[in-house]
């Protein structure tokens, strides 16, 4: 709503369904009549949500320019931002956030459906966000961002990823008693890792892959696109190879973000 707000757009929240069509109305009838409005509506609204689909119709058949931007994230990462601020999901008040969760995910499944964009906050910060939603009002482009993880496979995928590479066949620094302690971020590491046969092979065609696929994303106009690389404790290999497409990325004039989820787990 920030960002809407930045772009000169008169910003509700929380107005019940039902409301919709008599605040638009009003906007237009306004002596310096409304055009932009951006309205925020989310699960707490329940006894609305059911008619929010037919109310979109109804306006579109009227004339007017509607569209519809739905927010989502991994199951996992919401109960964090709620444990993180300490609130008390609407849902579930007496329960737990999961079954809170799973109550708004059923709610809003009428939503997802009429939604024009369907934003993935799982791997973005504010600021990211705040660039998609710039991006998808104005039309403006730019070249799509990657954001790669290295992560590891006995902790569980990345819940958000375009595209996932599994390393766990490049040679494993575990089994170097040296080696083991240090991560991917270590030169040592890092060295031999990528410049095995396998390592410096495989880096190679990534680069060509991903150098192929990205200019497709970028004529789509896709804001981001997540790259997960895994090995099996998500400390060596996989951060030794993120870091290196990473680098590579960022010499062709790519923004890229990195983000080693399992690097200081123990080994």
């Amino acid at each position: 709503m920030a960002a809407l707000e930045d772009l000169s757009f008169y910003c509700v929240d929380n107005l019940p369904v039902q409301l919709v069509p008599q605040f638009l109305a009003l906007c237009t009838k306004a002596t310096s009549p409304i055009e932009k409005v951006a309205l925020a509506l989310d699960a707490r609204e329940k006894k609305f949500l059911e008619r929010l689909p037919e109310t979109v119709e109804d306006l579109r058949r009227r004339g007017s320019q509607v569209d519809v931007i739905f927010l989502d994230c991994a199951d996992e990462v919401l109960e964090r931002r709620y444990r993180e601020t300490r609130r008390v999901h609407p849902h579930s008040p007496g329960g737990s956030v999961h079954e809170g969760i799973a109550v708004e995910r059923s709610l809003l499944d009428g939503v997802v459906r009429v939604a024009d964009l369907r934003v993935d906050t799982t791997l973005l910060n504010v600021h990211q966000l705040k660039e998609t939603i710039v991006r998808h009002v104005t039309g403006s482009t730019r070249p799509t961002v990657v954001n790669v993880v290295s992560f590891g496979f006995r902790h569980g995928t990345p819940a958000s990823v375009e595209l996932l590479f599994d390393v766990r066949f490049l040679p494993n620094p575990y089994f170097d008693e040296i080696l083991r302690p240090g991560t991917g971020l270590e030169a040592p590491v890092a060295e031999y890792v990528l410049n095995s046969e396998r390592g410096t092979a495989f880096l190679e065609r990534l680069r060509d892959f991903v150098s192929y696929l990205l200019p497709f994303y970028d004529e789509e106009g896709k804001a981001y696109v997540t790259i997960g690389i895994g090995c099996t404790g998500g400390r060596h290999r996989s951060v030794a190879m993120a870091e290196a497409i990473a680098s590579f990325l960022r010499t062709t004039g790519r923004d890229v973000t990195v983000t080693h989820r399992d690097v200081e787990k123990a080994l």
